[in-house]
């Protein structure tokens, strides 16, 4: 997200999570057709700007947007595996990103909770509930983007077909 890349106070308030080499890492994992680290970027920028027109606490919405799914895939794991993941993963995230970065309790809720309603953790401040919102819209966002680049392709793909056929 450009945008974001521009914003020298919101690059301030995530410089150390964003020049992280294990945050990093999000580019190499797929998510909803775009990679983690891009998708938690966006969420993250967007959630911040709102935060900020509402005079909300901007500064931890930035950072625990940011780190709302900083934890790794088992691409291996089957279809159960992968669905525990989506419930399980939040906490995964808090742990690591404790670890990396120290979290305040803000910031943790906003991990914690930002899969709700699919979660098991119900979101105690208004930040946490912006996150969520700007999660599940871009999310959806990204899914039909994608959704429909793939469908346009299968269309052209066919329609090359079709007039291949009838030369």
């Amino acid at each position: 997200m450009n945008f974001a890349k521009q914003d020298k106070e919101f690059l301030q308030i995530t410089d150390d999570i964003i020049s992280n080499p294990s945050f990093a890492k999000l580019k190499e994992l797929s998510h909803h057709g775009i990679n983690r680290y891009d998708h938690s970027l966006s969420v993250a920028y967007i959630s911040y700007k709102i935060a900020k027109k509402l005079n909300l606490n901007y500064y931890q919405t930035a950072r625990g947007g940011l780190l709302h799914d900083f934890f790794d895939t088992n691409y291996q794991l089957g279809f159960w595996g992968r669905f525990q993941s989506i419930v399980r993963h939040p906490e995964i995230a808090v742990k690591n990103s404790q670890i990396l970065f120290g979290l305040k309790r803000k910031e943790k809720d906003i991990i914690q909770s930002h899969m709700f309603p699919f979660g098991t953790r119900i979101p105690q401040y208004l930040e946490s509930w912006l996150v969520i919102l700007v999660d599940k819209t871009i999310s959806v966002w990204e899914v039909s983007y994608v959704t429909v680049y793939k469908m346009n392709y299968a269309s052209g793909m066919l329609k090359l077909f079709l007039l291949n056929l009838l030369r």
